[in-house]
């Protein structure tokens, strides 16, 4: 039977998620900037709560530690592709590399954006 044809399983359901979190432990393990937006993002939570953001504020740091966090696992995988199918360098993997980086300083900008937005009020 296709995949496409598959009836729905709990058991295929309970299976993706072990997977999913088999993904987390790899990024975790295997990303030294993870620790770095962990870390970020705990002291995010921590003056959130410290300053008393409202829910809007709530909504949109959560925003902001998800695209990080989103974008660098994204771009950790596009790594982990770029490196099985090319272990050699090659100038089209690199950009495909740098790219991928790229994507991931715009979402920590856009986050540091918004937490200015969201705590300067607050502390000043």
């Amino acid at each position: 039977m296709s995949k496409e044809n598959k009836s729905f399983s709990i058991g295929d359901r309970i299976l993706s998620f072990g997977f999913a979190i088999q993904g987390l432990i790899t990024f975790f393990k295997t990303q030294h900037n993870a620790w770095i937006h962990l870390l970020s993002a705990i002291a995010v939570i921590v003056l959130g709560f410290v300053l008393k953001v409202n829910s809007n504020e709530w909504c949109w740091l959560i925003v902001a530690i998800a695209i990080v966090f989103v974008s660098e696992m994204l771009n950790t995988a596009i790594e982990f592709l770029c490196d099985l199918v090319s272990p050699q360098f090659h100038p089209t993997a690199k950009k495909v590399k740098d790219v991928a980086a790229g994507a991931v300083l715009i979402s920590a900008i856009a986050a540091v954006s918004i937490g200015f937005i969201v705590f300067l009020p607050k502390l000043f």
